[in-house]
């Protein structure tokens, strides 16, 4: 397994705990802080998914005017998981 608690940059979520097995694939993702309910949705949507696939979906997304976004940082956090 494969673990990481990526501290996030310029969005309101804090902090987040992700888990992937062996093969890639995220087992768990935890958002400290942030929108709540649409953060619990994107940790379902990426939950069985490989590392990969998720970064391309991801990546570069912005919300509103900021240069990032928690998704975007999901996926900044996943390339340093896949670093491990």
């Amino acid at each position: 397994m494969k673990h990481i608690l990526y501290q996030t940059q310029g969005t309101c979520s804090k902090m987040i705990d992700v888990t992937a097995d062996d093969n890639g694939i995220i087992q768990q993702v935890v958002f400290t802080g942030g929108c709540h309910g649409n953060l619990q949705g994107i940790s379902k949507l990426v939950t069985g998914r490989k590392i990969d696939e998720v970064i391309e979906s991801l990546k570069g997304i912005r919300c509103g005017t900021k240069p990032t976004s928690c998704p975007d940082q999901l996926s900044q956090a996943l390339e340093e998981l896949k670093q491990k």
